[in-house]
């Protein structure tokens, strides 16, 4: 399998012996990962309650980084 951000994401769980099965159900990218809820973790066969939990409080980690990226942005203005 080549690596890729989802297994890197897993990998930094301790949980990438899920990196095949997620990208299997096409989960390849951190965005899609966003959407993640117990019916996902059923078909791509993320059985063990402990990284069910693991993999949901990542998630919610994911998406409050996003938030807080959301508020910042900034403009470019031409120097006088």
């Amino acid at each position: 399998m080549c690596t890729n951000i989802v297994y890197e994401w897993l990998k930094t769980l301790h949980l990438p012996q899920y990196a095949e099965s997620f990208v299997d159900n096409g989960y390849d990218d951190l965005e899609v990962c966003k959407q993640i809820g117990d019916p996902d973790l059923d078909a791509i066969g993320v059985a063990v309650p402990h990284h069910r939990r693991r993999i949901h409080e990542a998630v919610r980690r994911l998406k409050e980084a996003d938030e807080t990226a959301a508020g910042l942005y900034f403009t470019l203005e031409p120097q006088p």
